[in-house]
């Protein structure tokens, strides 16, 4: 029963179900997953979309027809199955309504996008994690993620586990040292880092740097880690198992930059990695 199932429906009409997003942005895709629904899956689903960035009672949702737009029409689905739609749409929303017809079961229900961020709301001279998957930072290069992905450096809140994080393979190469690059949420200087080795306790890199540069998106191509562009924000620093470390004095260029690189030494895992400043 790890999913969302509505009761057996013996008169006319659909089931739907309304979701806040937790970040709102433009959409790329959705999976509408009935994993386990075997004999009580969905024949059918579709996908309505609205933008309300103001608060809204949830009455006021369901009521107020004429918000909802449209996004996926109304598509087969199989029993037991992920079924994956690509989107070409550049509208920001804030809220779904997964609907199914006529009744049953899906078990997951994942939404691909880019996030999106007012920067108008933000005050000047307000701190923000310019590192944040959630504020649209992006992990883009590294050399090494054998164990866990790199985007898992800027998710949301601490790592719940060991997986959580990016962990690069154990290197034997002398002066081996691994890196990966990140395309901040916006271009701005950096006052505050936290490196947080979470749950890496025997696999915990030994030391860590951070550099960073300032180059258009479009410009990103040509990036490398060698690239001469590189200027250093924060220089070799040793690192503890599972634990949270944070450096602001430490700091020796605050920018402005738009991508940064985090470099360990010689290979290892970090949990997380917080970069905040203000927005230029």
């Amino acid at each position: 029963m790890d999913g969302w199932e509505s009761r057996r429906k013996r008169v006319s009409g659909y089931d739907w179900c309304i979701i806040k997003l937790g970040v709102s942005g433009v959409l790329k895709g959705f999976d509408i997953d009935t994993n386990h629904f075997m004999g009580n899956h969905p024949p059918f689903a579709s996908v309505d979309g609205c933008t309300i960035f103001e608060n809204i009672l949830p009455n006021d949702l369901v009521e107020r027809k004429e918000i909802w737009t449209e996004i996926l029409p109304k598509s087969p689905l199989n029993p037991g199955s992920q079924h994956f739609f690509e989107l070409n749409n550049n509208t920001v929303f804030t809220h779904l309504r997964l609907n199914i017809y006529p009744d049953g079961g899906v078990a997951r229900f994942k939404v691909y996008g880019e996030p999106y961020k007012n920067w108008a709301d933000i005050a000047p001279g307000e701190l923000i994690d310019l590192a944040a998957a959630v504020n649209g930072a992006k992990s883009i290069l590294c050399n090494d993620m054998f164990f866990s992905h790199m985007d898992n450096l800027i998710m949301p809140n601490r790592g719940y586990n060991m997986g959580d994080g990016w962990e690069t393979k154990r290197n034997r190469t002398p002066n081996n040292k691994d890196w990966v690059i990140i395309r901040l949420a916006h271009k701005g200087s950096i006052d505050k880092i936290l490196v947080d080795t979470c749950h890496f306790k025997g696999n915990f890199p030994d030391s860590c740097s951070l550099e960073g540069c300032l180059i258009e998106k479009k410009d990103e191509g040509s990036l490398s880690h060698d690239s001469n562009i590189w200027v250093p924000i924060l220089e070799k620093q040793k690192l503890m198992a599972d634990a949270e470390h944070l450096f602001s004095k430490e700091i020796k260029q605050k920018g402005p930059f738009s991508h940064v690189k985090l470099t360990i030494y010689p290979d290892g895992g970090i949990s997380r990695l917080r970069l905040w400043g203000k927005i230029i």
